[in-house]
C-alpha cells in the first residue's frame, strides 16, 4: 500500500474517532443525564417512591436520543421490600432535547420488570386519604409504553409471566391503544386489548369510544364498548354493553352500570349476565367490595364474612381451579326473588343455595 494512502487512512480514522468522541461527549452534555435522573427521582419521592439505579444513565444518540438505565429499584420510603425490579430499560427522548433541553420523555421501555404485588399495595394504603379530583389536563405520551418478559408476584408466588405491554400514544381526543397479554401460574394465555379517546371537558375526565377485548385460553372471549365519565372520588358514571362467548356454551349478552355515589347511596356497579342456563343480575359497591376482599388477605389470618352485594344469580355449571360446582344459585340482600307460592321474604343477608337438581354440588379434588 503506498505510503501516500496509509497516511490519509490514519488521518481518516483518527479523525472519524475524533468526531465520535466529540459527538458523545455533545450528547452527554446537551442529554444531562444526571440532571434527567434526578428529576425522575423527585417525581417518585413526591409519590413517596424511592428510585435507584445500579449505574449512572448512559446517553445514546441512535436511532434516537435516548438515556440507558441499568438495575432499576422503585420501593415505597422506609420500606424493606421493592416495589419494582427491572433488569434494563431505555427512555426515548425527542430530538428537540438536544437543543431546547427539554425533559419531555417520548417513549419508554422497560425489560424484564418484576412487580411484587404485596409491596404495591402496601404503599397504596399508605397513601393519604382524602377527596380525590378529575385531572385537569391529559398527560401526554408521545411514542407510549412497552414493556417485555415481566412478572407480577406476590412474595414468592408467581402470579402472572410472560408479561407484554404495548401502549400507544397518550393525548388527548386521540384514541390511546393499550395491549396486555400474560400467562397466569398454570401457563394459561390471557390478552388485555383495550382502546379509549380521553378528554377533560368543565372538571371531567371523559373516556369515550372505549373498546376491551378480554381473551382467556381459547375458551373465553368477553367484548364490550361504551363510555366512561369520571368528575372526581366516587362521582363516576359507566355505560358498557357486549357479548360473553365460551368455547363449551354459547353467546352471552352482558351489561355493566357504573352509577356514582350520593348523599344516600355508595358508588354501585351493576352486572347483568342473560344467556342459555345462566343469569346474573347483580348490584355491587365496588368500594366495599375491594374492602371485604382485602380481609381475606389480612395479616391475621383471613377474615370470613358474607361479600357486599344486592341481587341474584342462576349458574349452571361452575368448573375452575380444580372445583366443580353444578345448579348454583345465589340469592343477596334486598332482591331475593319471592316464589311463585310464598309472599315476598323478609330482607335477608347475602347467602348461595344449591338450586333443586338431579345432581348435588360437587367439590373434584385438586
Amino acid at each position: 500500500m503506498p505510503r501516500w494512502l496509509r497516511l490519509s487512512l490514519i488521518i481518516l480514522s483518527s479523525a472519524t474517532l475524533l468526531l465520535v468522541a466529540v459527538a458523545l461527549i455533545a450528547v452527554h452534555v446537551l442529554l444531562q443525564p444526571e440532571r434527567i435522573t434526578a428529576m425522575l427521582q423527585k417525581q417518585a419521592r413526591d409519590a413517596g417512591l424511592e428510585l435507584s439505579l445500579a449505574s449512572p444513565a448512559t446517553p445514546a444518540l441512535f436511532p434516537r436520543p435516548a438515556l440507558e438505565l441499568e438495575g432499576i429499584t422503585l420501593s415505597a420510603q422506609n420500606a424493606n421490600m421493592p416495589i419494582l425490579l427491572a433488569a434494563r430499560g431505555t427512555l426515548a427522548l425527542p430530538w428537540r432535547t438536544l437543543v431546547h433541553g427539554d425533559t419531555v420523555i417520548s417513549q419508554m421501555r422497560i425489560d424484564s420488570p418484576r412487580v411484587d404485588l404485596d409491596a404495591l399495595q402496601s404503599w397504596l394504603d399508605d397513601l393519604p386519604s382524602g377527596p380525590a379530583s378529575a385531572p385537569s389536563s391529559i398527560p401526554s405520551i408521545d411514542a407510549g409504553i412497552h414493556i417485555t418478559r415481566g412478572s407480577l408476584v406476590r412474595g414468592n408466588q408467581m402470579l402472572l409471566g410472560d408479561v407484554e405491554l404495548d401502549a400507544g400514544r397518550l393525548a388527548a381526543n386521540h384514541p390511546f391503544p393499550l395491549t396486555i397479554t400474560a400467562k397466569d401460574a398454570q401457563g394459561i394465555p390471557t390478552q388485555l386489548r383495550l382502546s379509549v379517546t380521553p378528554s377533560i371537558k368543565g372538571g371531567t375526565l371523559l373516556l369515550d369510544n372505549i373498546g376491551l377485548t378480554l381473551t382467556h385460553s381459547t375458551a373465553l372471549t368477553l367484548r364490550l364498548i361504551g363510555s366512561a365519565r369520571w368528575h372526581g372520588a366516587a362521582d363516576a358514571s359507566a355505560q358498557l354493553v357486549g357479548k360473553l362467548d365460551h368455547a363449551d356454551t354459547e353467546q352471552y349478552n352482558v351489561s355493566v352500570a357504573l352509577t356514582p355515589a350520593d348523599q344516600s347511596n355508595p358508588l354501585m356497579l351493576a352486572v347483568k349476565l342473560d344467556g342459555p342456563e345462566n343469569h346474573a343480575d347483580l348490584q355491587i359497591p365496588p368500594l366495599a367490595l375491594a374492602a371485604w376482599w382485602s380481609q381475606l388477605d389480612h395479616d391475621d389470618g383471613p377474615r370470613l364474612a358474607v361479600p357486599p352485594g344486592n341481587g341474584h344469580a342462576e349458574i349452571a355449571n361452575i368448573d375452575t381451579g380444580g372445583v366443580s360446582i353444578e345448579g348454583l344459585t345465589i340469592q343477596a340482600g334486598t332482591n331475593v326473588p319471592a316464589s311463585s307460592s310464598s309472599a315476598p321474604p323478609p330482607a335477608q343477608p347475602a347467602s348461595a343455595k344449591p338450586a333443586p337438581s338431579k345432581t348435588a354440588p360437587s367439590r373434584k379434588s385438586p
